[in-house]
């Protein structure tokens, strides 16, 4: 064999979806070509009757990631003898399984036992950001789905932590601080229900009063809001509540911020510069979040013989 050969063997094997079994561009370009696009039309389809999907998606995938990594360990449905994530309490609101599920059964017609759970996740939840207006951005696949999935794994941060103490979680991840703002710009296009924040419009621990670092106005709002029907539910972005873009930088920089999450990245010393940059350049916004999602999609990842490919999302091949 010549040294050109040899060379042009190396550079293949480079291009190969499968060289040192990660994930790569493409991934399912040979073993399922339409991959990809079987998912963004079930993600457009669903989209067409209820644009609160991204919402939806853009938490299963973060509360899939920082558990076990992205495995789609969330998907699993629970049994009689066994409960899983699905069951453990910041789970109990996610949203979208029928999404995943339908995406899966089409796939499966098409490309039996090939594409996994994990992928058809972070794929669904890309394609539905770039419908409610942010960027189109390519994440790689080679996804397996895990094996374990149990609700006392469960811990992830809250609504009502500090910027330090969420940051921690996202540290341990391996994640930046600059990245931990920029993913919860996803909540501009979120919600969240009153139980969630309604310490904050009252009694501010304690004090028999608001929370005064949230605008009077808001706090008349969501008082209002709060007090009908059932733990009901509002945007976090009050202003673009369904288009993806940085209004939630400038809303939380009016002290308008729902969460007490979100409106202390505008306060703390360590994360208000970069609110106020992102406030105010929204394609440096939407580049950050394309990033930080690709990262974050990479989160302890089964590739190669890892893991399994799940025939049903909600179930262990095994089940």
């Amino acid at each position: 064999m010549t040294k050109m050969m040899i060379l042009m063997s190396f550079l293949l094997l480079l291009l190969s979806p499968c060289v040192f079994a990660q994930l790569s561009i493409n991934f399912y370009r040979v073993s399922c070509p339409n991959a990809e696009q079987i998912v963004k039309q079930v993600v457009r389809e669903e989209f067409a009757k209820d644009s609160s999907i991204t919402a939806g998606l853009l938490r299963m995938h973060f509360h899939d990631c920082f558990v076990r990594g992205c495995d789609a360990s969330i998907l699993i449905n629970s049994t009689s003898s066994k409960s899983s994530e699905k069951t453990a309490g910041p789970n109990l609101t996610v949203r979208g399984y029928e999404i995943i599920d339908e995406a899966k059964r089409r796939l499966e017609a098409a490309c039996p036992s090939k594409v996994s759970c994990a992928d058809i996740i972070t794929l669904a939840t890309r394609d539905s950001v770039a419908l409610a207006g942010g960027p189109n951005y390519v994440v790689p696949t080679g996804r397996r789905d895990g094996l374990v999935s149990n609700p006392n794994e469960v811990n992830l941060p809250g609504p009502g932590q500090s910027v330090t103490s969420a940051f921690q979680s996202f540290k341990a991840k391996k994640m930046t601080l600059n990245e931990m703002v920029v993913l919860l710009g996803a909540h501009t296009v979120g919600f969240a229900h009153c139980g969630f924040f309604s310490n904050r419009l009252s009694n501010f621990q304690g004090t028999g009063k608001p929370d005064p670092t949230m605008d009077s106005a808001l706090v008349t709002k969501l008082t209002q809001d709060c007090a009908s029907g059932s733990n009901p539910k509002t945007f976090l972005d009050q202003n673009t509540s369904n288009v993806f873009d940085n209004e939630f930088y400038r809303q939380i920089r009016l002290n308008r911020g729902v969460l007490k999450i979100d409106q202390e990245l505008a306060s703390d010393a360590t994360s208000s510069g970069l609110v106020s940059n992102l406030a105010s350049n929204p394609f440096q916004f939407s580049q950050s979040f394309a990033s930080a999602m690709v990262k974050m999609g990479r989160i302890e990842v089964l590739v190669g013989k890892a893991g399994e490919i799940r025939k049903s999302c909600g179930a262990f091949n095994s089940a």
